[in-house]
């Protein structure tokens, strides 16, 4: 069933069309229309999807756009929470803390874009490919540590409320192992399309 979608991404990348990926622990559809370093990806979030935690990126800005339904944000630091509706954009300087959920009983749909998007991109491949073969936990995190740090790290992510010397010091170290162990050959899979499970 897996190498069935991967071979179903790789033709729909190769047609420079939208391809759509499906999270079947989540139930989060994403939809990327661009990718490199301009990222620009559709997602559909079920009702009451929980989205992401609180969290900012120290080199990348994102603007959200809301397409359909009503977007739930948090902006700037937890609880200061803003709704997005359709036709509304929001931009997300760098170092801003902002989390994203669907508490609605209706679908969301919104586009996300990513400058410099960085790694971004195979990050969220990443994710949404250990969900597929079910290497996540009921709430869509990876289950191994290894791989969650190798993620995070792409994304530029800093998750608030854990104090950022230990953060960077864990994940630091979490990646210095996954490197050691060559972890990242067992990802590469889920974003390099023209070589499924081919190493770097």
């Amino acid at each position: 069933m897996n190498s069935i979608n991967q071979q179903t991404r790789s033709k729909i990348n190769t047609t420079g069309q939208p391809e759509q990926i499906i999270n079947p622990v989540t139930g989060d559809r994403m939809t990327i229309f661009r990718g490199g370093s301009d990222t620009k990806i559709r997602f559909d979030l079920p009702p009451g999807a929980k989205g992401s935690p609180l969290h900012y990126h120290t080199t990348m800005s994102e603007t959200f756009t809301v397409l359909q339904g009503c977007l739930e944000m948090e902006v700037g630091h937890k609880g200061n929470r803003r709704i997005l509706r359709a036709g509304e954009s929001l931009h997300i300087p760098t170092g801003m803390p902002h989390s994203f959920c669907n508490s609605s009983d209706s679908w969301v749909t919104f586009t996300s874009e990513n400058l410099p998007a960085g790694e971004f991109e195979k990050f969220i491949r990443g994710m949404y490919g250990l969900a597929i073969d079910g290497q996540v936990n009921q709430e869509g995190m990876p289950t191994n540590l290894l791989y969650f740090a190798l993620l995070l790290k792409k994304a530029d992510t800093i998750i608030v409320g854990l104090p950022l010397i230990v953060q960077k010091l864990l994940i630091g170290t979490l990646v210095q192992i996954a490197h050691l162990l060559r972890v990242e050959r067992s990802l590469i899979k889920y974003w390099d399309l023209s070589n499924q499970g081919g190493e770097q």
